[in-house]
């Protein structure tokens, strides 16, 4: 049996992962802001609520399907866009499109991607697309326009990065995109040697959307952090979304919201989902996840716009829970990152099946057996 077929939920995962990758790598996606409380938090706050079950209803046929982004899904979650994937496994974006086709599950295409567009536009899974803010708003606006013309299915704006977070491991361990060799960093490549022989001998890293305008986008070696806080622009306000929303003229999303009354102004701007998230606890250390947000915000504008509940997720229970809350679909990059770097296109499918399958059997545990049956009658605290 392989070491993938070994893998049998997302931390056996993230263990191979930490053996397969070079340290700073790894690092860059286990690691958060701070102290981490933040990323620690979005999967405690599962723990604290718990599942109602009932018995003796026929459960024999289960239908994960759903509908988020305009787009009937065989998922209740997707696949979040993440930067940078090629520096996980040299196949990056092209793995995780091919692995979120065969469930017919949504991916994510982040500003900061290292496949082109035209790489990936005939993968028949529904597409989101990140967008980050920029001070160039020619490179913006070239963002959206592609997509527009790539026909994607829903954009994304992200409204939580208006300045690097404090990522102490990346400082710690002089993570840079690209990645840049030094006396203390020289070892863990040297280790890894599968990993640094694609890298060197592929095709140059490289990252599309951004390499037509800045010189970011190829050869300056520069933290996640400080491009957020450099390159993005920290004016962005509730105007710009509107703007941006107006150019695109499709599904529409904020990724960031964690409060109710900016989802409440998300509905008034016409927005057609949120992501409640926190950056996967990357950037404000010491916020509440986005499960322990789901109340009020559901609450607050459930019905009137899709809830998508971004980060934390590690197992199937976690989705029924927040499905439960009223979310309507899960979203979560770390879930299929690590089986990335563990083993490319074979290893997000099989971390995406590992999901799927305690999904089903959770439901079928739960004595329900469509997404809908889901509600707050099926948790307590």
């Amino acid at each position: 049996m392989s070491k993938i077929n070994k893998c049998h939920n997302i931390d056996d995962f993230r263990k191979l992962a930490k053996k397969s990758i070079p340290s700073p790598i790894f690092h860059y996606i286990d690691g958060a802001a701070d102290d981490e409380v933040t990323y620690r938090r979005n999967t405690k706050a599962f723990d604290e609520c718990y599942l109602v079950p009932k018995v003796l209803r026929s459960v024999e046929t289960v239908n994960l399907e759903t509908k988020v982004l305009g787009k009937k899904i065989s998922l209740p979650f997707f696949l979040s866009p993440t930067a940078l994937q090629r520096l996980f496994h040299h196949t990056g974006e092209l793995a995780v499109a091919k692995s979120a086709e065969k469930f017919n599950t949504f991916f994510g295409i982040s500003s900061l991607s290292t496949i082109p567009i035209e790489d990936i536009i005939n993968i028949k899974a529904p597409k989101i697309f990140q967008l980050y803010f920029h001070k160039d708003r020619g490179l913006t606006n070239s963002m959206i326009d592609k997509c527009k013309a790539a026909k994607l299915d829903a954009l994304a704006l992200t409204v939580d990065t208006i300045t690097g977070g404090n990522r102490e491991r990346d400082l710690k361990t002089g993570f840079t995109s690209p990645p840049k060799l030094t006396l203390k960093s020289l070892l863990s490549f040297i280790q890894n040697p599968k990993w640094t022989l694609n890298f060197l001998f592929r095709k140059k890293f490289d990252l599309p959307f951004l390499s037509d305008f800045i010189k970011e986008g190829t050869d300056i070696k520069i933290s996640v952090s400080d491009y957020f806080t450099n390159m993005l622009d920290q004016n962005l306000n509730w105007k710009d979304a509107e703007n941006i929303k107006k150019r695109w003229n499709g599904i529409f999303c904020l990724k960031g919201i964690m409060s109710r009354e900016d989802a409440l102004k998300a509905v008034d701007i016409g927005a057609d989902a949120i992501m409640i998230s926190n950056h996967g606890g990357r950037q404000l250390d010491g916020s509440r996840s986005p499960f322990d947000q789901l109340d009020e915000i559901v609450e607050a504008v459930g019905g009137k716009i899709d809830i998508i509940c971004d980060g934390g997720i590690r197992r199937g229970t976690h989705i029924l829970k927040s499905l439960s809350k009223g979310a309507t679909a899960c979203s979560g990059g770390r879930l299929y990152l690590y089986a990335l770097a563990s083993g490319g296109e074979k290893g997000v499918t099989k971390s995406i099946s590992n999901l799927k399958e305690e999904v089903i059997r959770d439901m079928k545990l739960m004595g329900v057996t469509k997404i809908s049956e889901l509600n707050k009658n099926n948790i307590r605290y």
